[in-house]
């Protein structure tokens, strides 16, 4: 049943109709509500950098005006005086607005402003008696009239879906979410920094592909009415890379996204960011010191050392990482002897006992795994390379020399959450071909995130692709950890939602 805050809603109304008064007076005043000649020569945080130490003597010899636009978010009101508060991009101000220093206009807009107009203000700058920096408004303009009301002011935005649907409001009145994202930003920046230091080429493939490849997932699908194709949105760009490296291009990567129509969580949406990359005559080996550098290089920039807090527990990314066998693992941290991992009915039966949803028919190594997800995963609070996963849940990967039915591959733990997963590839096209006949079994036996047969990337590696090592890091997920925030939805700025329907 649909609860409907009467209250709520004739308090909403009051409230838009005394700001379309205000409106109606500035219009009939001659005032432009949305100029479009408003140049503010300064932001907040300018000023505050190269004034903000100076005392109220050093700050009149100054003489200079300064400007500044932004959002109005505070306002203490005395009459023919006020001190307001102006939100940028880069931070707040004080503003002290008086009757005598301004002219009508100026003056007349201040009095129709409400908390969330855009404004502009221009004047000197000087300390309040309690010693705050202040500009002396001489000029004062709306920039943009707000005709809604923002959030209740002490209380701001805190519900949590509503923050999600409405970011323009969440970056407003919550500064932490605005870090949140310049965080994002210069993460993102640092692994391109990296990744272009070692020689990396820095590519884009395709989003719509003929046949969703590069992983074991459900796709989205669609359809191209031009073409009359159906259509994948991609689920990994892995099958493109590894063409550009047949052509030639050793080193590549991409910063993207991945789609998959798969269950929402905490760390899981539907559309998220991935770095996927490429590296030829490197192995896993490789990839693992690699990863650990990288890390290195963001953490040293974002916290001044190794460790940080994530969800109250504390993360060292002090290299070397431990390193253990997906078997190692399943005896170390969920108790199986070490006769269970190569005996069908003994690891069918633990897995069962152990609240796994397994089938008769799952392959020994797909039984393993659902242990290690059910069991294991979640005790890998430090940094962990978890390596040599079975043949049957890693279609992409070259096998193992020591064991046929394992493959040179690992997957990075942190938290209990897996961050990178990562591979000598799989360059032999009739191993391959074999592979992906085995994952078509797999679909027709119902598991629908099975990997389709891809006749043109087995023709690409009939001309010889390099041995060559792959990576993807969830982006997402890194940013969660490096913010400490608790949802995946925290971090990407319009994660998907259901719609409303009232």
């Amino acid at each position: 049943m649909l609860h409907i805050n009467t209250g709520k809603i004739m308090e909403d109304n009051e409230l838009l109709k005394v700001r379309r008064e205000k409106i109606a007076a500035l219009k009939e005043a001659g005032i432009d509500l949305y100029p479009n000649d408003i140049r503010p020569q300064h932001t907040t945080a300018e000023i505050m950098e190269k004034y903000g130490a100076l005392q109220g003597e050093e700050l009149a010899k100054v003489g200079q005006n300064f400007s500044v636009a932004g959002r109005l978010m505070a306002v203490r009101d005395f009459g023919k005086a006020a001190f307001i508060k102006i939100q940028d991009r880069k931070g707040q101000i004080q503003c002290y607005v008086a009757k005598n220093n301004l002219d009508d206009q100026g003056y007349l807009v201040f009095k129709k402003s409400d908390i969330g107009d855009i404004i502009y203000v221009a004047g000197k700058l000087f300390r309040t008696k309690t010693n705050e920096l202040t500009i002396e408004a001489a000029v004062l303009r709306m920039a943009a009239k707000s005709i809604r009301p923002l959030p209740e002011k002490w209380h701001g935005l805190t519900d949590i879906e509503t923050r999600y649907r409405q970011r323009h409001l969440d970056l407003i009145v919550n500064p932490r979410v605005k870090e949140v994202f310049q965080r994002r930003s210069r993460i993102i920046e640092l692994i391109r920094e990296y990744m272009n230091k070692h020689d990396f080429l820095e590519v884009e493939t395709p989003m719509m592909q003929p046949r969703a490849g590069g992983a074991l997932a459900r796709p989205f699908k669609t359809h191209h009415n031009a073409l009359d194709m159906d259509f994948y949105l991609r689920i990994a760009p892995e099958l493109y890379l590894k063409r550009l490296v047949t052509g030639g291009m050793e080193r590549v990567y991409e910063i993207n996204k991945n789609f998959r129509n798969e269950g929402i969580s905490t760390f899981h949406n539907p559309e998220f960011t991935m770095l996927e990359f490429y590296w030829s005559y490197a192995t896993y080996e490789d990839l693992m010191l690699f990863t650990e550098n990288l890390f290195v290089h963001i953490a040293a920039q974002i916290f001044g050392g190794m460790k940080f807090k994530y969800a109250g527990q504390e993360i060292d990314l002090t290299p070397p990482w431990k390193r253990i066998s997906v078997k190692e693992a399943l005896v170390e941290l969920a108790g199986m002897k070490p006769a269970a991992l190569e005996d069908h009915a003994e690891a069918l039966a633990f897995a069962r006992k152990s609240g796994c949803e397994v089938k008769e028919a799952d392959s020994l190594g797909k039984v393993l795994m659902a242990i290690f997800d059910e069991i294991v995963e979640k005790k890998l609070i430090q940094p962990t390379f978890v390596t040599h996963y079975p043949v049957e849940v890693s279609p992409l990967s070259r096998r193992s020399a020591k064991d046929k039915n394992l493959t040179d591959r690992f997957e990075l733990y942190i938290y209990g959450k897996e961050l990178a997963n990562a591979f000598s590839e799989l360059n032999d096209p009739a191993d391959q071909r074999e592979r992906f006949e085995q994952q078509l079994k797999d679909r027709e036996t119902g598991d629908d995130e099975a990997h389709e047969m891809d006749e043109d990337y087995i023709r690409t590696l009939e001309y010889a692709m390099p041995p060559t090592a792959g990576e993807g890091i969830g982006i997402d997920r890194l940013v969660m950890f490096f913010t400490d925030s608790p949802s995946i939805r925290d971090v990407i700025l319009f994660p998907l939602l259901r719609t409303k329907t009232e």
